[in-house]
C-alpha cells in the first residue's frame, strides 16, 4: 500500500512539473500593436462623414500640440468645442494638450509641419474614437508678409490634421484694440475645421450650388471649395490658399514629399477686417455657417 502511495505521489509531481513547463507566462508573450496611422493620413475632407456622424465613431479625441508659450486660449477652445457639438453628433469630445519645445525655425513649410506631426503626434483613430491633431506653432508660414497683410493664420493639410500659426495670430490681434487673440483663434479654428467637415464640396456634396470661384495660377477661374454666401464663415474672401494668394485647387500643385498639400489657408487681413466692427474685445462676433453650408453637412450626417 505504501508503494502504491509513493508511485501515485511521484506521478502527480511529474505531471505538475510537466504542465508548468508547457504553460509559459502569457504576459511575457503579449504584443502591444502600434497605432494604425493610415486612416489619419488621408486627404482633406475624406473623413467628413466620420467627423459629422456617429456611424463609425461616437467619440472625438483632439490632440493639441503647442510650442511652449503658444498654447491656445481657454476661451477659443471652449467656443471651438461648442462649434463642433453644434454641427456634429459628437457629444463626447476630449481635448489633450502636449507641450513641445520649439523647432527653432524662422518659418515653416508644409513639409516641415507634416514632419513635426510624424514626430510628435500620439493620438490616432481607435475603436470608436476619432482622433484629430492640431499644432500651434511659434513660427509663421513660409512666405508670410505681416507688413503687407499677406499672412497665413492656419491650414488643413490632411483629413485629421491642422496647423495654427499662433505666433502670427498674436501679432495680428495686437494690431487692433477691438479684437483679442481668442477672437482670431476661434475664427481660424472654426473655418479650418469647416473644411474637415467637407466644406465646400470637399468631401461633403453640396445640396445646392454655392461654391465660389477664384483665379488659379494661370489666371483661370476655378471652383475653390469655399462658400459664395454673404456672412458665411466659409466665405472665400477670408482665404488666400497659401502665401501666393491662390485657391485650394491652385494650391494642389504644391505637392510635398509625403504627398500632402494645403487644403486651405486663412488670410490675416481679411479676418482682421471682418472682426474690426466689434467695439470691444468682450463682444467680438463669432462667425457661423450659413444655411447652405449647414444644409450640406446635415445631408452628410451632421446636425
Amino acid at each position: 500500500m505504501n508503494i502504491l502511495k509513493k508511485l501515485l505521489l511521484i506521478g502527480l509531481i511529474t505531471c505538475f512539473v510537466s504542465c508548468s513547463k508547457s504553460s509559459p507566462n502569457p504576459v511575457d508573450e503579449t504584443v502591444i500593436p502600434e497605432a494604425d496611422k493610415k486612416a489619419n493620413l488621408l486627404a482633406t475632407g475624406d473623413s467628413a462623414n466620420d467627423i459629422l456622424s456617429n456611424e463609425n465613431f461616437d467619440k472625438m479625441l483632439i490632440e493639441i500640440a503647442y510650442v511652449t508659450g503658444f498654447r491656445p486660449t481657454a476661451s477659443a477652445m471652449t467656443q471651438f468645442t461648442d462649434y463642433l457639438k453644434e454641427h456634429t453628433f459628437k457629444t463626447d469630445i476630449q481635448i489633450i494638450y502636449k507641450e513641445l519645445s520649439s523647432p527653432v525655425e524662422d518659418e515653416l513649410t508644409l513639409q516641415e509641419i507634416a514632419d513635426l506631426e510624424t514626430k510628435n503626434r500620439t493620438a490616432y483613430n481607435s475603436d470608436g474614437t476619432l482622433a484629430i491633431y492640431i499644432y500651434f506653432a511659434d513660427a509663421p508660414a513660409e512666405g508670410d508678409d505681416l507688413d503687407g497683410g499677406l499672412v497665413t493664420l492656419g491650414a488643413v493639410y490632411r483629413n485629421t490634421s491642422m496647423i495654427i500659426h499662433e505666433v502670427t495670430i498674436k501679432k495680428l490681434a495686437s494690431k487692433s484694440s477691438s479684437i483679442s487673440d481668442s477672437d482670431v483663434e476661434t475664427t481660424t479654428l472654426n473655418h479650418e475645421f469647416g473644411h474637415l467637415f467637407g466644406l465646400v464640396n470637399l468631401g461633403t456634396d453640396m445640396v445646392n450650388d454655392h461654391e465660389s470661384q477664384s483665379e488659379n495660377s494661370e489666371g483661370a477661374l476655378v471652383s475653390d471649395n469655399h462658400c459664395n454666401q454673404n456672412g458665411c464663415l466659409m466665405r472665400s474672401e477670408l482665404v488666400f490658399g497659401g502665401s501666393s494668394g491662390k485657391s485650394i485647387r491652385a494650391n494642389s500643385i504644391a505637392q510635398y514629399e509625403a504627398g500632402i498639400k494645403a487644403g486651405c489657408t486663412l488670410s490675416g487681413n481679411s479676418v482682421l477686417n471682418l472682426l474690426q466692427h466689434s467695439t470691444s474685445k468682450s463682444n467680438a462676433a463669432v462667425l457661423g455657417l450659413d444655411p447652405e453650408c449647414t444644409l450640406d453637412i446635415q445631408a452628410n450626417g451632421g446636425r
